[in-house]
């Protein structure tokens, strides 16, 4: 899964305040994401992280989408 810095992330399950979609902060071995809803971090394993995405949204893809 190629996921870089800068990407949006939509999950299969939302984050305690509702919001499913989350900007990716650093990757590697462990990712930092956070919330675009409410602004808190989180820190996951790759292999969690790989389960858990529904949809990679790229820097380039949201500018042409909006």
């Amino acid at each position: 899964m190629d996921v870089r810095v800068g990407y949006i992330l939509t999950m299969k399950k939302p984050h305690p305040c509702g919001a499913k979609e989350f900007l990716v902060l650093r990757s590697g071995m462990d990712f930092r994401i956070r919330c675009l809803q409410c602004g808190s971090q989180m820190r996951l394993s790759r292999p969690k992280l790989e389960k858990s995405v529904v949809r990679i949204i790229s820097p380039k893809e949201k500018i042409s989408r909006d």
